[in-house]
């Protein structure tokens, strides 16, 4: 009898539903709808280049053990889920997946793509070969990153990326804005990561959409739309994640089939989106739907987004569609709201009260510190290729471009990757200086040899370089010149302007001697190599080549060089009957510290004092009458490791101290005083594992710091961040400052945030911010500056007080995904220890306002220093079959004090990319704070410019068609300001304005190149 009821259901609904569930198609085509609130379906994959696993292994699907993630599945099913359907789209970011992905595919295949990036189903954003850090790179390398992948994009497809997709940095920079989204070309700029206290206050005064006025020098002319994602960039709150092996619940709408739920998702859609608009502004929102190496099996996304767009249209309550972020910007713009501003930058960030993001800001210092020297040999390369020619067949720089490239990315050099995966980077920057290395000495040969007229090819002059210099490993250097043998050493000097500088480097014996090229003795100091510097020198040196060292050198030779601008100088290293003068050593042991005050050193105008212990304490400067107490010492954090009712702890990402414990001088070594014409030296090993050198030259007013940190010992179970400190009496007032990206001094404010009030629960990570140039603080009269010689974190934890962390070796993870201890252990034949760094800081007090001259130009000095190579020669007259000293530019010129060359690079097509950047900002100095003005007839004398066009900042459009096209969005208050620019450059002049903090971009274009030698 129960039967009946039963079996006439089912009729029914077989013949109500039969039809229906056959086939349906799915309207997708929707646009925006004016007046109703319109869902923008993003269609997106996150691709990490490289983070745990390296970017090779998650290209191709390998050591899935870690994760399993394959892009090339990504890139493989979107060409088949987009062809099902032409309304569907999708953005894609990484160039360095997509470039690997690209070379790979039939003409088929790439038709059918470029097909999709015409129609616009297929969008690139953001489009450089990865999505860089904004804490820890430095403003160059983004530059060099963006371009080499929006010039691909260009090339390949005609395309110019609209809008900056930042979207998992850890942070976000005042430099990423105004300098890597506007002056690109982006119309908007798009990312989360801010802290989370901003993150509640934007939400509640619907502020998360906002203008971003980054830069105080230009103002409102570079303003940029940017978007904060309400979350995260993952789909919003309501289970919408649709990989096929994702738990979410798929759209099912076949009534014949269990679970239909069509009208629950719409619902669930539906609450998403008044949710999400509920905290924006206008009737328009943005659904990310994707995250981490989605869309592997694409069509499992497109499916049930097809389905959501669909049903959601047909319920009415809102509009979906498939969107791009350039198509929502533009919905954004034609509102024509009035937006609230944001200033400065969005560091640091927290995702709760005790996680603070400013750990990573110092993690894996090694290779922040390679990544920085690799940046700098790089843009050295890069000129020598252009000075001889590129060539088709010979070594070029691409290798390291593109290794320096992947390096940047978000969890490259900030140190938040597996150790593996670092290894991978390291490895890959090898290879690339390896080739570059190459290109610098054949160049070298071809400039030294003065047969050269335009190029030359087979170049005999045989070169060497000295990678290792940091430890005392220069092979050419280390040779016994006591029978007639000398060594030439050409010094070339990347930068625009004379420099003057001492160099160093060992030696085998103290009868040696220095000549310029004129022959003229060069004055030299002797510096014997301690065992510190030995042992560090014995450990890595086989652990780098494979062997052990074939000699012990016994000195550092030390002498001043005086090298062109974009030039170089060639100095010689003969053996000598005579000794060279060694600098005087006086050993003092802590005893001694009874029957006498101080230690002295310092030649010249700055002069330094010393307690017995060697601890600094005096500082003073004839040449700018700054007399001042000063202090310097070592501390260390202890690390957080959690526990169960507080489980955050410090790691490779977050700074979480747990204590604070001093590092005193244990007295069990002497203090070494080193004294010479040239340099004076304080040696102090204050502990097993830290050792360092003081300095003082007599022809510079800085104080040189060099720290060999490590093994941070952790027996004890406790993982610690070292840190260096610096105090004075400088009355600061909680203020200091600190660069961005390089570029840019931003003014940081103890314990205080200015757009909303801070509830501080973390008074030291709280505090700290990136740098990659330098930190100051300054009060009435005085101002003392501290630059660094790689990304590092720091901060002013008190009034006159700086303090920089140099090192930091931990022993949990701190659950934010890489599941690795930052616990960095080197292997070499002598056993295995945890990782040494060797570093350098340096110091200056400056009357107060006179610090920035010093900061700016010392600091482009750190950035790029000499290069050497070494000719060993048995005899002969090398004047009379080499150039000696040689400049590019016109020898009576040089660039202003206040103008960098940033790019001088040979393009495959023959033309050339010339980049010039002003080092001031407005205001920050009285005499240079101006316009400057470059003489390229002077600056390329043997060079006739025949074409010469301004782009943007990464050189895939001219600059005029940028500016004129770029979406200038109104804000809340314009105010009154006056912005200096330099003018269009006048074909016949060529003269290049650049008004304070401006860099300008050039394609330029030889009749042809002749060398110009002196």
């Amino acid at each position: 009898m129960a039967m009946a009821p039963l079996l006439l259901f089912l009729s029914l609904s077989l013949g109500y539903f039969g039809v229906d569930s056959a086939y349906i198609a799915y309207n997708t085509s929707q646009q925006i709808v004016a007046g109703k609130l319109n869902v923008h379906v993003v269609a997106h994959t996150h691709d990490d280049v490289g983070w745990l696993k390296t970017v090779d292994q998650y290209y191709v699907g390998s050591n899935n053990s870690i994760q399993g993630a394959c892009v090339q599945n990504v890139l493989d099913s979107m060409v088949t889920a987009l062809l099902k359907d032409k309304n569907r789209k999708f953005i894609y970011v990484e160039q360095a997946f997509f470039q690997r992905w690209w070379r790979q595919q039939s003409e088929m295949i790439k038709e059918t793509v470029k097909g999709f990036i015409d129609s616009g189903q297929l969008e690139f954003i953001n489009g450089g070969m990865c999505m860089h850090d904004e804490a820890t790179v430095h403003y160059i390398d983004m530059i060099d990153q963006t371009t080499l992948g929006h010039r691909f994009i260009k090339q390949e497809f005609g395309k110019i990326p609209r809008i900056g997709w930042q979207i998992d940095p850890f942070g976000h920079s005042s430099v990423q804005a105004y300098l890597l989204s506007a002056q690109v070309g982006f119309d908007a700029l798009y990312f989360f990561r801010i802290d989370y206290q901003d993150k509640n206050k934007r939400k509640d005064l619907k502020e998360l959409e906002v203008v971003w006025r980054a830069s105080k020098t230009f103002g409102s002319s570079l303003d940029i739309f940017s978007g904060i994602f309400p979350k995260n960039y993952e789909p919003p709150p309501g289970d919408f994640y649709f990989e096929v092996d994702d738990k979410s619940p798929v759209v099912q709408d076949d009534h014949l089939l269990f679970d239909y739920n069509v009208q629950e998702r719409v619902d669930d859609f539906v609450a998403a989106a008044l949710a999400q608009a509920n905290i924006t502004r206008t009737n328009h929102v943005m659904f990310t739907m994707g995250t981490d190496f989605k869309y592997q099996y694409a069509e499992s996304w497109f499916r049930n987004l097809d389905k959501l767009i669909h049903y959601v249209n047909k319920d009415g309550r809102v509009n979906a569609l498939y969107s791009t972020p350039s198509i929502y910007t533009d919905a954004k713009f034609a509102a024509n709201e009035k937006w609230p501003i944001k200033t400065d930058d969005f560091f640091p960030y927290a995702d709760n009260p005790n996680a603070y993001w400013t750990g990573y800001f110092t993690s894996r210092p090694a290779l922040k510190r390679y990544v920085r020297q690799m940046s700098a040999y790089y843009l050295a390369a890069r000129q020598l290729e252009f000075l001889t020619g590129r060539s088709a067949s010979g070594p070029t720089t691409d290798s390291l471009a593109d290794a320096l490239a992947i390096a940047q990315h978000h969890d490259a050099v900030s140190g938040t990757e597996k150790q593996h995966v670092a290894n991978d980077y390291a490895k890959r920057l090898y290879i690339g200086y390896a080739e570059a290395e190459k290109l610098v000495t054949s160049s070298l040969a071809c400039l030294t040899e003065s047969s050269s007229k335009i190029g030359c090819s087979n170049p005999t002059t045989k070169f060497e370089q000295c990678p290792l210099l940091n430890i005392s490993y220069c092979p050419p250097s280390e040779v016994d010149l006591s029978n007639g043998k000398f060594l030439a050493v050409v010094v070339y000097n990347s930068l625009g302007w004379k420099r003057e500088d001492v160099l160093r480097v060992p030696v085998v014996s103290q009868y040696v001697s220095v000549q310029d090229s004129e022959g003229r003795e060069v004055e030299s100091q002797l510096l014997p190599l301690t065992n510190a510097s030995l042992r560090l020198r014995r450990q890595h040196v086989k652990a780098y080549l494979g062997t052990s060292p074939t000699a012990t050198p016994k000195y550092w030779l030390i002498f001043p060089a005086s090298v062109p601008a974009l030039g170089f100088s060639t100095y010689f290293i003969s053996g000598s009957t005579k000794s060279g003068k060694v600098a005087s050593l006086e050993t003092l042991y802590p005893s001694q510290g009874s029957t006498m005050n101080s230690v002295a050193i310092g030649k010249g105008h700055l002069k330094l004092l010393f307690n017995a212990n060697g601890g600094l304490y005096q500082y003073s400067d004839g040449k700018n009458l700054v007399n001042a107490g000063i202090g310097q010492t070592y501390k260390f954090y202890s690390s957080y490791n959690g526990s169960n009712t507080d489980p955050q702890a410090s790691g490779a990402y977050i700074f979480r101290p747990d204590g604070t414990y001093p590092i005193e001088y244990e007295g069990t070594e002497p203090l070494m005083v080193m004294k010479g014409s040239i340099v004076d030296e304080v040696h102090q090993q204050i502990n097993p594992w830290i050792y360092q050198i003081t300095r003082a030259y007599k022809s510079k007013e800085y104080l040189e710091t060099e720290f060999i940190v490590g093994p941070i010992p952790v027996q004890d179970g406790v993982g610690k961040e070292v840190v260096t400190e610096i105090t004075t009496n400088i009355a600061s007032n909680k203020t200091f400052y600190t660069d961005s990206n390089g570029r840019d001094f931003i003014k940081r404010i103890r314990d205080y945030r200015k757009e909303w009030h801070l509830q501080v629960d973390q008074p030291v990570a709280g505090n700290y911010y990136p740098i990659n140039l330098g930190i100051y603080i300054q009060d009435e009269s005085k101002e003392l500056s501290v630059l660094v010689d790689r990304s590092v974190g720091g901060s002013s934890i008190a009034d006159g007080q700086i303090e920089l962390m140099v090192h930091r070796r931990l022993l949990v993870d701190d659950d934010r995904g890489v599941d690795e201890a930052l616990n960095e252990t080197v292997c070499t034949s002598y056993g295995c220890a945890g990782l040494v760094i060797q570093g350098k800081y340096y110091t200056r007090i400056d009357p107060v306002g006179e610090g920035a001259k010093w900061r700016r130009t010392f600091g482009q000095e750190i950035y790029s220093p000499l290069l050497l190579a070494f000719s060993e020669m048995d005899g002969g007259n090398w004047g009379s079959s080499h150039v000696s000293n040689f400049t590019a530019m016109d020898p009576s010129y040089s660039l202003p004090d206040n103008v960098a060359l940033v790019t001088l690079e040979a393009l495959e097509d023959g033309s050339v990319l010339l980049r010039l950047a002003h080092l001031y900002e407005v205001d920050e100095d009285k005499d240079l704070s101006v316009m400057a003005s470059v003489n390229l007839k002077k600056m390329f004398p043997d060079k006739k410019v025949s074409k010469i066009v301004e782009t943007n900042l990464s050189a895939n459009q001219e600059r005029y068609e940028m500016e004129k096209k770029r979406l200038k969005f109104k804000a809340a208050d314009t105010g009154s300001e006056t912005i200096t620019r330099g003018s269009p450059v006048d074909p016949s002049e060529l003269i290049v304005e650049l008004g304070p903090m401006e860099i300008r971009t050039f394609i330029v274009n030889f009749n042809y190149i002749k060398l110009h030698k002196s």
